[in-house]
């Protein structure tokens, strides 16, 4: 499987794996994110995911594999309505915005066409300094597919998102600049900051910190923000009742450290 997996601590790390090709996007990378992403979702020793590129591949992901004539191409309509359109339900995008824990990319170097969506497909992004977003489908005749162009409108705004959909790079400078990438920190201390974020996040309550992911994302889909507050307000009513939420008051009332159970 061209997908790594290793744990540390409360945070799983997977890698994307091609480093021949720059760590070039395939089907089997997406078929390794759906099944590590699955058995990630069911480990409840899992808090939180990075997601990061193969040092070895000097890039987070150079993206499609054009060298192969096949890839964008489509075989017939008939066997795209019923075959390809199922199978990228699952895709990338949707597999990292829908899983219930955090996710963090954590980017090493040049993230291009789907390795750059799959990096703000995302909840928090950690950029090396090395690291480059690129958008190149329109110049290739395409546009960026699942929801490319938008998902990266809700991180960054029309402007920039359009500025980047048509092609133009954006570095790690102008990322943190613009808000895509959270943090900027020098190459070698990338994998240092996106672990010293996870193990953040794993100490928090775990229940509240999946209820805030979907807080955030089924939110940004609820046209009105009255109806996005009432369905928080049953998050917020079921969290209160969590052994951790009880216990994180009484450790604050007390002065004392929580002792969180992920109950």
């Amino acid at each position: 499987m061209p997908v790594l997996f290793e744990t540390r601590g409360h945070a799983a790390i997977l890698t994307l794996s091609r480093p021949e090709a720059r760590n070039a996007w395939g089907d089997d990378f997406n078929e390794g994110l759906k099944t590590l992403l699955q058995q990630a979702e069911h480990d409840h020793g899992i808090r939180c995911v990075i997601l990061t590129g193969d040092e070895k591949g000097g890039a987070f992901s150079a993206g499609a594999n054009l060298a192969n004539a096949a890839t964008h191409t489509v075989s017939s309509p008939a066997d795209f309505i019923t075959g390809e359109i199922p199978a990228k339900r699952n895709f990338v995008a949707n597999l990292l915005t829908d899983f219930a824990k955090p996710v963090i990319a954590a980017v090493n170097g040049y993230a291009v066409g789907i390795g750059c969506i799959a990096t703000y497909s995302c909840d928090l992004i950690v950029a090396s300094e090395r690291a480059e977003w690129r958008l190149p489908q329109v110049r290739l005749g395409i546009l960026p597919a699942y929801g490319g162009a938008p998902r990266l409108a809700r991180w960054v705004g029309k402007g920039n998102a359009m500025r980047a959909a048509l092609g133009y790079s954006i570095d790690a400078t102008e990322a943190y600049r613009i808000g895509l990438a959270q943090w900027l920190v020098p190459h070698e201390q990338l994998m240092e900051q996106a672990l010293k974020i996870a193990d953040d996040i794993a100490a928090m309550p775990p229940l509240a910190a999946r209820l805030v992911k979907e807080s955030l994302t089924k939110g940004l889909d609820i046209p009105n923000i009255r109806d996005a507050s009432e369905a928080d307000t049953y998050r917020f009513m079921v969290l209160s009742m969590t052994e951790d939420a009880k216990e994180s008051h009484r450790a604050w009332r007390e002065k004392r450290k929580p002792s969180i159970q992920g109950k």
